[in-house]
């Protein structure tokens, strides 16, 4: 029987940048997911959600408060809050979503 694959779009046994691993296109909002939900659309995560930027500028919007997000900074987003993603330059990031236990 073959192991599930629990990271994706990334091989595995050796060393990436992680900045490298996803291009910018003018216009376009490009990802690389990781895992296993995809999209980027406005909505509320089932989980706390950290987002890491890892190049240029961001701006979310966490249940109606707008936050500014620059390379280097991390924004915790928490569980059931809705929130969108903004950029207002160029950026690179990197979303970890953390998800409630099944018996909370």
């Amino acid at each position: 029987m073959d192991k599930p694959i629990l990271i994706k779009n990334i091989p595995y046994s050796e060393p990436h940048v992680l900045v490298d691993l996803v291009d910018y296109k003018k216009g376009r909002v490009v990802s690389r997911t990781f895992s296993q939900n995809e999209g980027l659309s406005t909505h509320a995560a089932p989980g706390d959600a950290m987002v890491q930027v890892l190049d240029g500028e961001v701006m979310l919007t966490i249940g109606g408060k707008e936050v500014v997000a620059k390379a280097g900074e991390v924004v915790v987003m928490p569980a059931d809050v809705p929130h969108s993603v903004n950029a207002t330059k160029p950026f690179k990031m990197l979303l970890t979503v953390v998800k409630k236990p099944k018996d909370i």
